[in-house]
């Protein structure tokens, strides 16, 4: 019976493990807006959340003051002219451990992010849907992108006050922060926090809460929006993978 008990709790474990992975790899699809904003070569360092205790509570909408409105119009802005992008990225669970990798975008609605080893996650968006791949296993799970965040955030042009509630938006001598909560009645309510150095609106930070509750803080560095990746990347097997 021991040997019985330590194989479902291995499993149980491994189940777990492969869980959280998952869920940060869904996070992590936020980051694929991110601006140049690290020199190249310097890796990425997470700052201070400043809203931490509103991203684990419901956020009411709230009315825009002009100036604050004016900060969410130069997002907006900012976001939308992305449209092709890649480079790489820096992960951040709410465990503390930091995964890395390669990320590709192209709007409208494709992005790809590949995990450094010892990860075997890796996630494709082609447009139409969104897939969360674990590479070892040979399983993937498979998500509409329109019932995602990522539906608004992929498109060619971003407003988010038209397509998210807009919960919090602040500035300071040092930060432009804009907090948004996206609720969806088949994967949850997720907050996204975006972080702007208040100077040059160069993004510094982006924080998911995913609907477990689950922070994952994520950077990007030496990036090219320049290239086009290939349309290639983009495109979702569905023959050798169970869903």
């Amino acid at each position: 019976m021991a040997d019985i008990h330590i194989g479902v709790g291995a499993e149980k474990a491994m189940a777990a493990g492969r869980g959280a992975r998952r869920r940060a790899a869904l996070a992590a699809l936020m980051i694929c807006l991110a601006a140049p904003s690290f020199a190249q070569g310097q890796a990425p360092f997470p700052i201070q959340n400043p809203f931490a205790a509103l991203l684990g509570q419901p956020g009411p909408s709230v009315t825009l003051k002009p100036e604050q409105r004016a900060i969410v119009d130069k997002v907006n802005k900012y976001l939308t002219s992305v449209q092709t992008l890649q480079g790489k990225f820096v992960q951040v669970g709410s465990d503390g451990r930091r995964t890395t990798g390669d990320f590709y975008l192209s709007k409208p609605g494709r992005v790809r992010f590949e995990y450094d080893d010892p990860s075997p996650i890796e996630l494709v968006a082609d447009g139409t849907s969104v897939v969360v791949r674990d590479r070892k296993l040979a399983t993937q799970d498979v998500y509409p992108l329109s019932q995602t965040p990522l539906r608004f955030l992929l498109a060619d042009k971003v407003d988010l006050t038209r397509d998210t509630n807009v919960i919090a938006v602040s500035s300071d001598d040092v930060f432009v922060t804009v907090v948004v909560e996206e609720r969806n009645t088949l994967v949850g309510t997720s907050r996204l926090m975006i972080m702007f150095d208040a100077k040059t609106m160069q993004l510094k930070q982006w924080t998911v809460t995913d609907p477990q509750g689950y922070d994952t803080t994520v950077a990007v560095y030496d990036l090219d929006a320049s290239k086009k990746p290939d349309p290639g990347l983009f495109k979702i097997d569905f023959t050798n993978y169970h869903n």
